[in-house]
């Protein structure tokens, strides 16, 4: 193999325009996996949410009709269901929120390409 100091100046960029291509691609790569993860990611977290809330309003409807009767043994029927739903709607907002909440963290953008984008940019900047 050729020494890269006896080489053309034709040929050495040449190799540099090819070499660019490949990282260019390898990171175009990085990126499509890094998307791909935080897409699966967020496919597990919208269905845990939504199986969690599914269990949780099933839930909700017999505890309720458990409760309602069980204070309708000491107070009239309607004032322990007003008790109960009261208690519940409580409950329910702060799971809401923390989901929300949750979500709003999870950080959509793939900062390793980012990165290593704005890295590789840079180092072509100096080659001019």
């Amino acid at each position: 193999m050729q020494d890269k100091r006896d080489k053309p100046l034709g040929e050495l960029f040449t190799e540099l325009t090819q070499e660019l291509r490949t990282l260019f691609q390898q990171e175009m790569d990085l990126f499509r996996t890094e998307m791909m993860e935080k897409l699966v990611q967020l496919l597990k977290d919208v269905a845990a949410l939504g199986i969690g809330a599914v269990l949780l309003y099933t839930g909700f409807l017999t505890l309720t009709a458990a409760l309602v009767f069980g204070l309708a043994e000491f107070m009239p029927l309607g004032l322990s269901a007003l008790i109960v739903a009261v208690v519940f709607l409580a409950i329910g907002f702060v799971f809401v929120q923390k989901g929300r909440k949750d979500l709003a963290k999870m950080k959509m953008v793939p900062e390793k390409s980012t990165e290593t984008l704005k890295e590789t940019a840079q180092w072509a900047k100096t080659l001019k």
